[in-house]
């Protein structure tokens, strides 16, 4: 059954061929093909030059033309690249076959605009305004860089996944679309959900397969008001009982590092680390130059590069109903139901957050954030009230 860009059922029953009634919905469709090939074309062109609109080169070696030599290296060798190979992901939407995520909201963009859909460009909009207002040129892509970003072939999209930022659901909702798990996605557990190797990352693909799916898939993300994730962070993984393996890795090296005469079972186990030891330990130069952020406490852009990467849709964690049901439309799985919170917390995040941060001197407010101040630049967050920054 085909879903024409009006909305509306058709069949592939209808008048006998020559009918003008049926001339006008092969004309119809033929004219909605040849958009949708040259929206493609714009797209691989647009991500081809644009260097020239100062974007970072990364994003231009990430998602070149296919026959460009890759300027990373890869893990392993590559075989010569065929045209057919280059359109075998997209063949069938593009021919009016099946129409892909994308290419549903290509469509709304092109009619009138819902009021859901219309946030959604502007949040687009927002987002590419930000990275030309606030970023520089950067180096360039790695493939461990877009170890984040989850592919789900069969639907063409991409999913770059912040923790913290209902990460869990999104990757049980992924492993039901793909066929990996059978049964409601609420009955997943989350132990499965995160095991390595479930679903496909974007960085075990060649260079050129990397491409193709930059260019024909729905890349979308989900971020959070930077503060109270963080906060959620430090609950989940330093204040709860069940995070003893986290704790002994990073709770004992918190401890060992920033409390003087720590007791042996806090050196021993890293079970009460207090919220500013955490804070100091984020700000701490040591820790970053050691190894990189655990990605629970991960800026949001350094996990998904959004002015590298171009994201059709950014949810937010403040609107994960309406977004999540948003993004299953455009897949054509309104059917399925993001799982809910499991109960209404007793305490809003914000009030969680602010409890936590009255506590810490000005001084520490600013440079925390500071160092967290892109991705309340880039997702278009106010700097909260409870801070002191002043």
């Amino acid at each position: 059954m085909l879903i024409p860009a009006n909305g509306n059922r058709a069949t592939r029953n209808g008048p006998p061929a020559g009918f003008p009634q049926e001339r006008n919905q092969v004309n119809q469709q033929k004219r909605r093909s040849a958009c949708w090939r040259e929206f493609i074309e714009t797209r691989q062109a647009l991500m081809s030059i644009s260097d020239a609109m100062g974007v970072s080169p990364a994003q231009r070696h990430l998602q070149r033309v296919p026959g460009e030599q890759p300027s990373w290296r890869q893990a392993q060798p590559q075989r010569p690249e065929t045209a057919f190979e280059s359109r075998a992901l997209v063949s069938s939407w593009l021919g009016g076959e099946k129409r892909s995520p994308l290419q549903v909201l290509y469509d709304l963009d092109r009619a009138p605009r819902s009021p859901l859909a219309e946030v959604h460009r502007q949040r687009r909009d927002l987002l590419r305004r930000a990275c030309s207002r606030h970023t520089r040129r950067q180096r360039l892509l790695r493939p461990e860089d877009l170890r984040h970003v989850l592919v789900d072939d069969t639907h063409g999209l991409l999913y770059c996944y912040v923790p913290k930022v209902a990460c869990t659901n999104w990757k049980r909702v992924l492993l039901a679309l793909s066929g990996r798990a059978r049964g409601d996605p609420r009955s997943i557990p989350a132990h499965e959900a995160h095991a390595p190797g479930r679903l496909p990352s974007l960085a075990d693909y060649s260079p050129a397969e990397i491409n193709r799916r930059l260019r024909a898939y729905l890349a979308f993300l989900f971020v959070r008001e930077p503060f109270e994730r963080l906060a959620s962070a430090y609950r989940n993984k330093f204040a709860r009982p069940y995070s003893a393996t986290f704790q002994r890795r990073y709770g004992t090296r918190i401890v060992r590092r920033l409390r003087p005469r720590a007791d042996p079972d806090a050196l021993a186990r890293g079970h009460d680390v207090r919220f500013a030891e955490f804070l100091a330990y984020l700000l701490d130069p040591r820790t970053r130059r050691d190894e990189p952020f655990n990605e629970h406490w991960e800026r949001a852009h350094a996990l998904c590069h959004p002015c590298r990467l171009r994201y059709d849709v950014v949810g937010k964690f403040e609107t994960l109903a309406e977004d999540a049901a948003f993004v299953l439309g455009l897949v054509g799985a309104s059917g399925l139901r993001f799982p809910a919170p499991p109960r209404p917390k007793a305490v809003p995040a914000r009030d969680q957050a602010a409890r936590l941060f009255q506590d810490i001197s000005p001084f520490y407010q600013r440079r925390l954030f500071d160092l967290y101040k892109m991705d309340f630049l880039l997702f278009n967050y106010s700097a909260p009230a409870y801070l002191r920054l002043r």
